[in-house]
């Protein structure tokens, strides 16, 4: 199943007719307090409900009380933004002609330091022409487009705003999630402001790919209601601690609850990089590929394979290049694997380690050679 990943434009209504993932949001869920009590008993299990808390005595003899949303609320939702963009889009007439125009689009992030910093996905602030922050307590700062830090490969971003003594929010261990773990998401729904929604842990270490054909891994599954403006918000376990950093759902007609959150423990190296470095450090071949798709692909470019993936470009003094490998080429292995699409070799040159030395099969026209390059550090972005 793949996954699609969306923004909230502020003048779309979000309609669901066909199956796609779009960008997280939450709906408000209101914890109301009340002094009435009642209990109740079935099959053995005695139900007190006093407040905001519900009690549960099981048969067993053993009590457990079930989590008030609205103090794990009260804790998140002061370092929880609301990420207003300005974006250049290019959009086709119906004579397939391409034009830009300027597209307002809202999304989510959260604050990881107190001197600025914010977290929030990539396809939030992709295209940005200008951002604004809002925080919980209505007020307002620009970003400066060069204080903006993305990554499209993990659809992170971290930002910086001029500001201090931000309230920070802690990370968590998503290691220690388990299935039907409650946790809470907390965002920008539909771009009308802050909201919040509960649910519980439905799967972890999760894998999906989006429209694109790119990878996501270690994703959160949970079934907390997420709509489109809630990418980049947390989503974070009883303790207020963030767990995952939500960015996509899938909808489709009969599919309810199924949303989806990069884990913290696979997002906080990454994270950590952008703001010490600017870009992630990964390994880097220094390829461009397309997939061979069909025979018809491979007579048009006159190869010799009708499998694997084609070199369209090498970039100069990259590993590839010192090793000798050229446009044309048809790469058919990498470390032992057999390679069928060009997304397959990107995921495992990412899961490779920088200074790796990797077995690289290819044919050059019918002639098939086995080289090995040593991956290098990825280079700084221009």
């Amino acid at each position: 199943m793949k996954i699609k990943r969306a923004l909230l434009p502020v003048i779309t209504i979000l309609l669901i007719l066909s199956m796609t993932i779009i960008s997280g949001c939450q709906y408000l869920t209101t914890a109301k307090k009340t002094s009435i009590s009642s209990t109740s008993t079935t099959s053995g299990t005695t139900v007190v409900t006093a407040g905001a808390h519900t009690q549960i005595t099981l048969s067993s003899g053993s009590t457990q009380s079930l989590p008030s949303i609205a103090d794990v609320a009260s804790l998140v939702k002061p370092s929880v933004v609301a990420i207003n963009v300005k974006a250049t889009v290019t959009t086709y007439d119906i004579f397939g002609r391409a034009y830009q125009q300027e597209q307002d689009a809202a999304g989510s992030g959260w604050i990881i330091s107190s001197d600025g910093w914010i977290v929030t996905n990539n396809h939030v602030i992709d295209g940005a022409t200008s951002i604004m922050v809002t925080f919980n307590d209505g007020s307002s700062l620009p970003v400066d487009l060069t204080n903006v830090k993305p990554d499209s490969i993990s659809d992170l971003a971290v930002l910086k705003v001029d500001a201090t003594g931000l309230p920070a929010l802690t990370i968590g261990d998503s290691t220690k999630l388990r299935e039907g773990d409650w946790v809470v998401a907390i965002g920008n729904s539909l771009g009308e402001g802050i909201r919040v929604t509960e649910g519980i842990v439905c799967r972890t270490d999760v894998s999906m790919q989006d429209s694109n054909g790119q990878t996501f891994e270690g994703l959160i599954e949970t079934q907390a209601p997420i709509n489109a403006g809630n990418s980049g918000g947390p989503l974070v376990n009883m303790a207020g601690e963030v767990i995952g950093i939500t960015n996509a759902k899938q909808v489709a007609t009969g599919v309810e609850g199924v949303g989806y959150a990069i884990s913290i423990n696979v997002a906080s190296p990454l994270i950590t990089n952008l703001i010490d470095v600017g870009y992630i450090v990964r390994p880097y071949l220094g390829v461009s590929t397309e997939t061979i798709v069909n025979n018809s692909y491979a007579r048009w470019y006159g190869l010799k394979v009708n499998s694997g993936v084609r070199i369209t470009a090498v970039g100069s003094d990259s590993p590839a290049g010192n090793a000798g490998l050229k446009a044309n080429d048809v790469i058919v292995k990498f470390n032992g694997q057999d390679i069928t699409d060009a997304q397959q070799l990107i995921d495992l040159i990412n899961n490779a380690q920088v200074g790796q030395s990797i077995d690289v099969t290819y044919y050059r026209g019918s002639v098939e050679q086995t080289i090995k390059i040593v991956l290098t550090a990825t280079p700084k972005p221009s």
